[in-house]
C-alpha cells in the first residue's frame, strides 16, 4: 500500500491494538469475522468503491456498515470496520487487503495472548521450507480444480498436532482464500507479521550444519547492533552452502558462504 492507504492501515492497526488490549474482546472471533469482512469486500465491487469514495462523508460510509454489518457481527467489528471507512484509501482494493491483514494480526495477537506467538513465527517459517522443497505439496495445495474441504483435510493431517491451532487456520485460510496470491509470499507476510508483533526483524540465515546456542546468540546480538532492532533468525539447513553462512533480512542478503565466495570468483573470472 502506499500514501493514504498506508496511514489508513496504520490507523486501524492502532484501533484494533485498542479493542484488543481488552481480555473481553474474543481476538479468534474478531479475526473470522474480518475474513468474512474481507470475502463481503472482494465479491461486492460496487460496495468497495462506495465505502471508499471521497466525496462520500466518513459519517454516511461508517453508517452505512452499521446497516450492513449490525446483527451479523460483533459489536468489536463494526467500530474497527466504520473507523477503517472513515479513512481514505488510495485504492477500493486496499480496504479489502486491509480488513485481511487486520485479521490475521487479530490471530496473531490471539496467539501473542496465550503466548504462543514465537511458536506461530518458527512454524509458518518452517512450513514455507516444506512447501518450497516439495513441489508435489505445492501443486496439491494451489491446485484450483481441488476442492476446499479436501485442500483443508490435507492440512489438517500435516499440521494437526504438530503446530499450534493459531497457524493451522492462518495456513488453511492463506491456502482456501489465496486471493491472487502466490502460497511462498502469503506465508512470508504472515511471518513478518508475526515478527511485528515483537517489534522485530526476521532473518532467515543459512548454513551447512546446525547452529550451536551460543552461536545464534551472537549472531542475533550482531546483526541487532547493526539494525537497530532485535532480530529473530530463522535457521535452514543446506549442505550445498559448504561453509560459513548466508544471511537474508528482507531485501539485503549478508553472503559469507563459501559457495558463495566461490560463485563470486567464478563470476570474476568470467568477467
Amino acid at each position: 500500500m502506499i500514501g493514504a492507504s498506508r496511514e489508513a492501515l496504520a490507523a486501524a492497526t492502532d484501533n484494533l491494538d485498542a479493542l484488543t488490549a481488552s481480555t473481553s474482546v474474543d481476538a479468534v472471533k474478531l479475526a473470522d469475522e474480518l475474513y468474512a469482512v474481507t470475502g463481503l469486500l472482494d465479491r461486492e465491487v460496487a460496495l468497495r468503491r462506495v465505502l471508499t469514495d471521497p466525496a462520500r462523508s466518513g459519517q454516511d460510509k461508517a453508517a452505512l456498515v452499521a446497516s450492513l454489518l449490525g446483527g451479523q457481527v460483533g459489536g468489536p467489528t463494526v467500530d474497527l470496520v466504520s473507523g477503517m471507512v472513515r479513512s481514505r484509501w488510495s485504492a477500493s482494493r486496499d480496504l479489502a487487503d486491509a480488513a485481511e491483514e487486520l485479521g490475521a494480526l487479530a490471530e496473531l495477537i490471539a496467539a501473542e495472548r496465550a503466548s504462543h506467538l514465537d511458536d506461530v513465527e518458527d512454524e509458518l517459517f518452517r512450513f514455507d521450507r516444506v512447501v518450497q522443497g516439495s513441489p508435489e505439496l505445492r501443486a496439491a495445495l494451489t491446485d484450483p480444480a481441488a476442492g476446499t474441504a479436501a485442500k483443508t483435510e490435507l492440512l489438517r493431517s500435516l499440521l494437526g498436532g504438530r503446530a499450534t491451532e493459531t497457524t493451522v487456520r492462518l495456513v488453511t485460510r492463506l491456502v482456501t482464500e489465496p486471493r491472487g496470491r502466490s502460497l511462498e509470499a502469503g506465508l512470508e507476510h504472515l511471518a513478518r507479521l508475526a515478527a511485528s508483533r515483537r517489534g522485530r526483524l526476521v532473518a532467515v540465515v543459512t548454513a551447512a550444519v546446525p547452529l550451536s546456542d551460543r552461536q545464534k546468540d551472537r549472531m542475533s546480538a550482531a546483526l541487532q547492533r547493526l539494525y537497530g532492532r532485535p532480530v529473530h533468525l530463522n535457521i535452514d539447513i543446506d549442505p550445498e552452502v559448504v561453509g560459513g553462512v548466508r544471511v537474508e533480512i528482507g531485501d539485503e542478503v549478508i553472503d559469507g558462504t563459501v559457495a558463495g565466495r566461490l560463485d563470486t570468483a567464478r563470476r570474476g573470472l568470467a568477467g
